[in-house]
C-alpha cells in the first residue's frame, strides 16, 4: 500500500493533535504561575530597565537555526523545542502582562484557527467559499451597526490595526485627492499610533504631509488648532483631506474630542478617521459609548479584535462609512472589477462583498471564524462584561495608586490605561522604579514619555486579568515606591 508522509491518518492525526492539546492546556493551566517577563528570577538593575528576559541558550538557539533535516523528526522533540522557545518572551498570555495594550488571545479563537487552517478555504472572493465569506461578512455588519454606520457601510477582516490603517488611508487619498495627490495634507496628533505616519509614507505621501496638530494639557487634540492649520495649508496651496482622531490613544487610552474633529471634518471636506484599534470595542459598554461620542461620523474606523476582542495577534477590522471609495481605491485596473479573466468561470453573488476588492491582499486566509466563533460560543454579553471589568480594574488601580503620596497620576484613565510616576523623582528615577516592579517577575509593566517625562503604565486590558492579579501589581507597585 503506498503510503504519502505529508497525509497522515486518523491514527497518526489523533496522537499529533492531542499532543499539542495537552501542551496547550498545560500552558494555560500554569499562566497564573508563569513568570511575566521570560525569567524565574530577577534583581533590579540601574539605569534603562529591560524586558528581563534571559540572554538566549546557546544550545537552544542553534537548534532553532538549524536546517531541517532529510529525514523526519519526533513530533514530542519539535514541540518541546517549540515550547522552550515560547517560554523565552514577555508572557503576552497571561493575566500580569500589563505593560502593553493587547494581551490574552482566547481559546476558543485558537480553536477557530485550528478549524479554519485546516479547511483551508480561500475567502478573497466570495464564490469561491460563499457561506464563509457570508459568516465574516455577518460580523463585520453587526460591527457596522454596532458603531451606528449607515447601510451602505461594510468593511474587512485585516491582519492588525497597521494593514487596516493602511487601507483607509489610500481609501481618503484616492477618495480626496484622485491621482494627483502631491500636494495633499493629513492631521493627527503627537498620541497618534505611529502606524499612521508609516501608512501615509508607505501610501506615497512624503513625511511632510502629515501635519502634527497640538494637544491640549489633557492631551486630546486641540480642535481650534486644528482648524487653523488646515485654513493654513489652504492657503499655502495645500490640499488637506484627511483627519485622524484617537478612540484611545496607544501611550494613555486618552479619547480625542471626535464629536467636534467629525464636524470639523464635514465642514472642511476631509476624510474623518477615527483610530479605534485601542478604545474602539469598548463601544458594546455604556460608559465607552458614552466616551466614545462622535464616533458614528467617522469615513472609516479602525478596530483590533486582538485588542477589544482579546483574540490571538493578527487581527484587525477596518470599517468604513460606504464601501465604494474602498473598493475604488483598491481596484487593480481603475473600474472596481481587477479579477482577471482566469476568474471568469465563478458565479457572482450580489449579496457578498469581495474581500480582495477591498484591501491590499488578494490571497487572504478565511479570517471569520476566528471572530465569529468566539461571539456566537460565548455571546456578545460575555465581551461587553468582560470590557465592564476591565474599565471598573482601571478605576480601582487609580483610586488605589492615588492613595500614595509617593505617586503622582496627572490624568484619570479615559479607558483601561492607568499611567503613573513617582512624585519626586527624574525620569532615571522612574525608570529605575519601573525596572523594581518589574524585577519579581510578577507583573510587566512599560514606561513611556509624554511631554517630556517618563510616565509608567498599567494597560489592564486581557481577559484574563482580573481583581486580585491587579491587587497583587499594585501591592508590588506600592512596595517599589517605598524602595530608595
Amino acid at each position: 500500500m503506498t503510503t504519502y508522509p505529508l497525509e497522515p491518518g486518523p491514527e497518526r492525526m489523533q496522537e499529533l493533535g492531542q499532543a499539542a492539546l495537552d501542551w496547550v492546556t498545560r500552558f494555560v493551566e500554569g499562566l497564573d504561575r508563569a513568570p511575566s517577563d521570560g525569567r524565574s528570577t530577577g534583581t533590579p538593575s540601574t539605569g534603562t530597565p529591560s524586558t528581563g528576559i534571559q540572554s538566549p541558550d546557546a544550545a537552544l538557539r542553534e537548534a532553532l537555526l538549524a536546517e531541517p533535516r532529510e529525514d523526519p523528526s519526533e513530533f514530542g522533540e519539535l514541540l518541546a523545542l517549540f515550547g522552550a522557545a515560547a517560554a523565552q518572551a514577555i508572557e503576552t498570555a497571561g493575566p500580569a502582562y500589563l505593560g502593553y495594550v493587547p494581551g490574552g488571545g482566547l481559546y476558543v479563537s485558537a480553536l477557530a484557527e485550528f478549524l479554519a487552517r485546516s479547511a483551508n478555504r480561500f475567502t478573497g472572493l466570495a464564490a469561491t467559499a460563499p457561506e464563509l465569506a457570508a459568516m465574516e461578512h455577518g460580523v463585520l455588519r453587526w460591527l457596522c451597526r454596532t458603531f451606528s454606520l449607515p447601510q451602505t457601510a461594510g468593511g474587512l477582516i485585516t491582519t492588525g490595526g497597521s494593514m487596516a490603517t493602511l487601507s483607509a488611508i489610500v481609501a481618503a487619498r484616492h477618495d480626496r485627492l484622485g491621482e494627483d495627490f502631491s500636494a495633499g495634507t493629513l492631521y493627527l496628533s503627537a498620541h497618534t499610533h505611529h502606524s499612521a505616519a508609516k501608512a501615509a509614507r508607505i501610501a506615497g505621501l512624503p513625511a511632510a504631509a502629515v501635519r502634527v496638530v497640538p494637544t491640549a494639557a489633557d492631551l486630546r487634540m486641540d480642535v481650534a488648532a486644528a482648524s487653523q492649520m488646515i485654513a493654513a495649508d489652504r492657503q499655502a496651496g495645500r490640499r488637506p483631506f484627511l483627519l485622524v482622531a484617537n478612540a484611545g490613544s496607544t501611550d494613555t487610552g486618552t479619547i480625542d474630542p471626535l464629536g467636534d474633529l467629525g464636524r470639523l471634518a464635514a465642514r472642511e471636506g476631509l476624510w474623518f478617521h477615527v483610530d479605534g484599534a485601542y478604545g474602539g470595542f469598548f463601544q458594546l459598554t455604556r460608559r465607552g459609548r458614552a466616551a466614545l461620542s462622535g464616533v458614528e461620523a467617522a469615513d472609516s474606523i479602525v478596530l483590533d479584535p486582538h485588542k477589544g476582542l482579546f483574540l490571538p495577534y493578527g487581527t484587525g477590522v477596518l470599517l468604513v462609512r460606504d464601501t465604494a471609495p474602498l473598493r475604488a481605491a483598491h481596484s487593480g485596473d481603475g473600474d472596481g472589477d481587477g479579477d482577471g479573466s482566469y476568474l471568469q468561470d465563478l458565479s457572482r453573488d450580489d449579496e457578498l462583498p469581495d474581500f480582495s476588492a477591498l484591501g491590499p491582499e488578494l490571497t487572504r486566509d478565511f479570517r471569520g471564524l476566528r471572530v465569529w466563533l468566539p461571539l456566537r460560543l460565548h455571546g456578545v454579553g460575555a465581551f461587553r462584561a468582560a470590557l465592564d471589568e476591565k474599565l471598573d480594574l482601571a478605576a480601582h488601580a487609580q483610586a488605589d495608586l492615588a492613595r500614595d503620596p509617593r505617586l503622582e497620576l496627572p490624568w484619570p484613565p479615559d479607558l483601561s490605561t492607568v499611567a503613573f510616576r513617582l512624585r519626586r523623582g527624574d525620569d532615571d528615577a522612574n525608570l529605575r522604579f519601573l525596572d523594581r516592579i518589574n524585577a519579581s517577575g510578577h507583573i510587566f509593566s512599560s514606561s513611556t514619555r509624554v511631554g517630556g517625562r517618563v510616565l509608567l503604565r498599567l494597560c489592564i486590558l486581557s481577559h484574563r486579568t482580573h481583581l486580585v492579579h491587579v491587587d497583587r501589581a499594585l501591592q508590588i507597585i506600592h512596595a517599589a515606591a517605598r524602595e530608595p
